[in-house]
């Protein structure tokens, strides 16, 4: 007897290397758990339909939960000719309790089921990556208040702009994170559409109350058109489009660490507990962690791009390529969530060099923009105070010394409107401390954000 459910129209077997191509075992095992879930859910669909009777859900139900037992102890065997999961959990329940469970196939097709599987593991996956993501939002929050004394120079193209306070530049990151779980919630949410109930794609014949079972399955709507719902994979795309922008930030901020615990810059010592050395130069202290975060940002990023090829071609309903969305997503998942708690983990006990970061922020040179402001406040059109601003910057340049150093005397002949009080503007905590517009980094600002994001937080 052949091993297929489906073989009974056919003449011939599969080719033995054509099964091992197409089978999906090898990565849909990790399916199992939520094959089962969606099953349980939908023997009791077929009961309150009048397809099984009381006690044939029962047996059913029993069985299913003695697989799911065989396949958490790690006993259930993985055949490559028995395809994928679906076909698995049905042998090992029919192996259980007979001819009965076939019955459970009833009005469902695989089709409708692997779609319902993802969902499901998509759903439960997604909840734990948004749990992670405000775990560290909040270990950021707490770093930013813990650092609200500390300055350290803004960057434009790199080249140092405006000094900033350190914790300003933590509550970027917090901002970021934030869209990223909201992001994700918009994912979770069109991810939790029931499609079981579609059928192989024209919809279930039979009496199937398929409101009821998206609440047994925790789903919050139905879909409403078993073409789009067996075909759809929207959702995947969605999820993958949200993880690769949260890596890519991620990945900005290691890039962040790794350079700032450079000796060129100095800002800050990385926990030897998550670098590494060298097996030839013995001083190294080599950042792994965010150079691996950095490094596994393309991976995540090229699953987005693998979905939507693997998608952009398809025409209604189901084909076999959709088998090939799932290693993207598991990987996805996969990469993600350590990724996640490994850079929090680390940024929870990041060592920062106070006295180096402030002593960078003081740079002279990032003040000339101060200057130009002051001459605004003064009455000059902006344009004209930064060719005052730009000039009094070539002089210091010229001359070695800095803005705040220029006599006034030298300032006056820059322009005549400069007084003695041009020098209070000239210092970093006046310059961050000016810049109070919502949003800005004085330091009343960073507090209120700190506060606004713990709240949320809570």
């Amino acid at each position: 007897m052949s091993q297929q459910r489906w073989s009974g129209r056919f003449a011939q077997a599969m080719d033995p290397e054509a099964v091992i191509y197409g089978a999906s075992i090898g990565f849909d095992q990790k399916l199992a758990r939520y094959d089962i879930q969606g099953s349980l859910a939908y023997a009791q669909a077929l009961q309150r339909a009048g397809l099984l009777t009381t006690q044939e859900l029962k047996r059913i139900k029993q069985g299913l939960q003695e697989v799911l037992a065989q396949v958490e102890a790690g006993k259930l065997k993985w055949r490559t000719e028995w395809e994928d999961i679906h076909m698995h959990v049905e042998k090992a329940l029919t192996q259980k309790i007979g001819a009965l469970g076939g019955k459970l196939h009833t009005g469902r097709s695989r089709n409708d089921q692997v779609a319902t599987d993802v969902r499901l593991y998509c759903m439960d996956h997604l909840q734990q990556l948004i749990e992670a993501v405000r775990t560290f939002q909040a270990v950021l929050v707490e770093r930013a208040e813990h650092w609200l004394g500390v300055m350290v120079p803004g960057y434009t193209h790199l080249q140092r702009a405006q000094p900033v306070l350190l914790s300003h530049h933590m509550m970027a990151y917090v901002e970021m994170l934030a869209r990223d779980e909201e992001r994700l919630q918009v994912a979770l949410k069109h991810t939790s559409v029931l499609p079981l109930g579609s059928g192989a794609l024209a919809g279930n014949p039979f009496p199937i109350d398929r409101v009821q079972l998206a609440k047994d399955l925790g789903f919050s709507d139905i879909s409403h058109n078993s073409l789009d719902a067996v075909s759809d994979r929207d959702f995947a795309v969605e999820i993958t489009a949200a993880a690769a922008l949260l890596m890519v930030h991620l990945s900005r901020l290691s890039e962040e660490l790794i350079m700032w615990s450079s000796t060129e810059f100095g800002f800050l010592k990385l926990p030897e507990s998550y670098c590494t050395g060298s097996s030839m130069m013995p001083q190294k202290i080599n950042p792994d962690i965010p150079e691996l975060v950095r490094g596994k940002t393309g991976r995540v990023v090229g699953h987005l791009v693998g979905l939507l090829t693997l998608l952009k071609g398809q025409p209604l309903a189901y084909n076999k390529d959709m088998q090939e969305d799932k290693e993207a997503l598991f990987d996805t998942f996969e990469t993600l969530l350590p990724s996640v708690a490994v850079l929090g983990a680390m940024m929870s006990q990041l060592e920062v060099h106070e006295a180096r970061m402030n002593d960078a922020a003081s740079d002279p040179a990032m003040l000339a923009t101060d200057l130009a402001d002051w001459l605004v406040r003064m009455g000059l059109p902006f344009r004209e105070a930064h060719e005052v601003s730009a000039r009094a910057v070539r002089y210091s340049v010229e001359e070695n010394i800095s803005l705040a150093a220029i006599p006034l005397p030298q300032l006056k002949k820059f322009h005549g409107i400069i007084t003695e009080d041009i020098y209070e503007a000239l210092r970093p905590e006046q310059s961050m401390a000016h810049r109070a517009a919502v949003g800005g980094s004085a330091r009343k600002n960073v507090l209120k954000e700190i506060r606004r994001h713990q709240k949320r937080l809570k």
